[in-house]
C-alpha cells in the first residue's frame, strides 16, 4: 500500500464530520450534524461525550464512517446502521425483522405503572405482536416480582426480543415464541395484556416516510383495510385472555381510539383510559372487563 493510500484511510476529524453532514443534508436528512456525529460515534465505538474532546485535526478512519453516511442516504434507518435503539430506559437490540421501537409506544407503559401502581405486585404480562420484546421487558424492568411471555408471527423477530431479554438480563423472567397472536397459549390467563399491533390502513402504507416504507416489515405495519383489523381479533380474544381484575393496554393510530372503544365494549370490555403521546396524539388504550 502505497504512502498516498495509507493516508487517504485517515482524514481530519472535523472534516469528515462536516462531510458527513453535508451529504445527510443533501438527502434530505432533518438534523444533518447531530446525524453526522451519531454515525461518527458509531463508526469509532465512542460515546458522543467522548466525541467532543476530540481535536478538529485528529486523524480518524474515514471508510467506517462514510460506509454508514451512505446507508443513512440511503434513508436507512439509523437504528438500523447501529443496531439499537433506546426504549424507556433499556437499549435494545433492533433489525430489519421488527419494527423499530419508538418513544410514542412507552406511553403504554406509563398507562401500565398508573394503572398498575405495586411495584412489587408478581403480575403476568403477555405481549402480542412483541417484535423487539421492548414493551414487555420495559414492564418488566418496572415490576421485579413479573414475568411474562412474548409472541410474534415472525420467527426471527422472536429470536431477537430473546436475545434482548438476555441484553437485558431478563431471560429469567421473559419467554419468547414465534407463533400467530395466542393460538399456542392453550387456557392460559394473563394479568396484563400488552399489544402494539399493525394499525396503518393499507392504503396508507405508500405514504409513509422511506425509512419505514422500505426498510421496516410491512406486516407489523398494515392493519388492513381500516386499520382495526387486529384490533377485533385481539379483543375477541381477551375474555379468555386476561384474569378478571387484568388490563389490556392497546398502542393505537390517530383517530382510532373511538373505534378501539367500541369494538371492545361489544367484546365486553370498558376503556378506563386513553393516553395521548407526548405529542399529544392518542396513542394508548386501556381496557378493562365490565364488571
Amino acid at each position: 500500500m502505497s504512502r498516498a493510500e495509507k493516508q487517504s484511510e485517515f482524514q481530519p476529524f472535523a472534516e469528515l464530520l462536516t462531510e458527513g453532514a453535508r451529504q445527510l443534508a443533501a438527502a434530505g436528512i432533518d438534523s444533518p450534524r447531530r446525524e453526522s456525529r451519531l454515525l461518527m460515534a458509531h463508526a469509532l465505538h465512542e460515546s458522543l461525550e467522548r466525541l467532543i474532546m476530540r481535536s478538529p485535526q485528529d486523524p480518524v478512519p474515514a471508510q467506517a464512517f462514510l460506509s454508514y453516511v451512505k446507508r443513512r442516504v440511503g434513508r436507512e434507518p439509523m437504528a438500523f446502521i447501529t443496531g439499537v435503539q433506546g426504549f424507556w430506559t433499556l437499549d435494545i437490540g433492533v433489525s430489519p425483522a421488527t419494527l423499530i421501537p419508538r418513544a410514542d409506544s412507552e406511553t403504554v407503559i406509563s398507562c401500565l405503572l398508573d394503572h398498575m401502581p405495586d411495584r412489587e405486585k408478581p403480575l403476568s404480562i403477555l405481549d402480542l405482536g412483541t417484535g423487539t420484546g421492548c414493551l414487555l421487558l420495559a414492564a418488566l424492568s418496572e415490576y421485579r416480582n413479573a414475568w411474562g411471555v412474548g409472541i410474534d408471527l415472525n420467527p426471527a423477530a422472536a429470536g431477537l426480543a430473546a436475545e434482548n431479554a438476555t441484553r437485558c438480563t431478563m431471560s429469567d423472567r421473559a419467554f419468547f415464541m414465534a407463533g400467530r397472536w395466542d393460538d399456542s397459549l392453550a387456557t392460559h390467563q394473563f394479568d396484563i395484556v400488552l399489544s402494539n399491533p399493525p394499525y396503518i390502513p393499507t392504503a396508507d402504507l405508500a405514504e409513509l416516510m422511506p425509512e419505514v416504507r422500505e426498510h421496516e416489515p410491512v406486516a407489523a405495519l398494515d392493519g388492513g383495510e381500516d386499520g382495526m383489523e387486529a384490533y377485533r381479533f385481539l379483543c375477541s380474544r381477551l375474555p379468555e385472555r386476561l384474569t378478571s381484575e387484568g388490563l389490556a393496554i392497546f398502542e393505537i393510530g390517530i383517530h382510532q381510539g373511538p373505534a378501539l372503544s367500541q369494538i371492545a365494549e361489544t367484546a365486553g370490555f370498558d376503556t378506563l383510559e386513553t393516553r395521548a403521546d407526548f405529542g399529544g396524539i392518542p396513542r394508548a388504550v386501556v381496557l378493562q372487563g365490565r364488571v
